[in-house]
């Protein structure tokens, strides 16, 4: 079985040593590039890249302005690191198609962690890889969405995030369960992490989007009987 690739950007030769030995040690493929510019023309020459842990402060061009260039063509999965911690960061980084966001100094061990997780939901794919309701169509093998015969374009994370609402349909989702099952882990950040995600997916969805249903105090519910 071919090895995933992963491109690792960070303008700190130390940092991008210490990824790349722990992503090799766990039988990984990985391209470096140490700014945002040099990240572009590896990504854009290389059309097997799996997934993309992209530092956020760099010269010629900030972790910000790659993710907005590979999302207006590519949903490869992105994870963000940061020395920033505040707030506003995280969400801008959700907000622009985000995976997974990590603060610096974190553990090498729960990166490696976060990868595996996001590349086993990438390609392992279920039998029943295809889930239709009420106009909806999620074709898991194709990770393809179609809203009244329309394809949408959705970020990996809010194709996860529909994906799950719609293998649990009528059932009320707490935020937590929601962290834990589509992001994976034990997540410690504010819950609006995916009321930043589920506002985005039902503007995708257009009028679809009233399909998920907010309830208050708990979290949320994919219903189409009380669309």
């Amino acid at each position: 079985m071919e090895k995933a690739r992963i491109l690792v950007v960070d303008d700190e030769s130390r940092m991008r040593k210490l990824v790349r030995d722990f992503l090799v040690k766990n039988d990984y493929a990985v391209l470096e590039a140490e700014d945002g510019s040099a990240a572009l023309d590896v990504f854009y020459s290389d059309n097997n890249i799996d997934l993309l842990i992209l530092d956020v402060m760099m010269p010629k061009m900030d972790g910000w302005e790659v993710c907005k260039e590979i999302r207006k063509t590519s949903n490869v999965p992105i994870i963000m690191l940061t020395a920033r911690g505040e707030e506003r960061d995280e969400l801008l980084g959700f907000q622009l198609g985000v995976d997974e966001y990590m603060s610096k100094p974190f553990s090498p061990k729960i990166l490696v962690a976060r990868v595996e997780a996001i590349l086993r939901r990438t390609t392992g794919v279920s039998e029943d890889s295809r889930i239709e309701a009420g106009g909806v169509v999620v074709d898991k093998q194709a990770h393809t969405v179609y809203v009244d015969g329309q394809l949408i374009d959705l970020s990996y994370k809010e194709f996860e995030l529909l994906s799950f609402f719609m293998e649990n349909q009528g059932i009320a989702l707490s935020r937590e369960k929601i962290l834990n099952s589509v992001w994976n882990y034990d997540y410690f950040g504010d819950a609006r992490t995916i009321d930043t995600h589920v506002k985005k997916l039902r503007s995708k969805m257009g009028k679809k989007g009233d399909l998920i249903h907010t309830i208050w105090g708990l979290g949320y519910k994919f219903d189409t009987k009380e669309a």
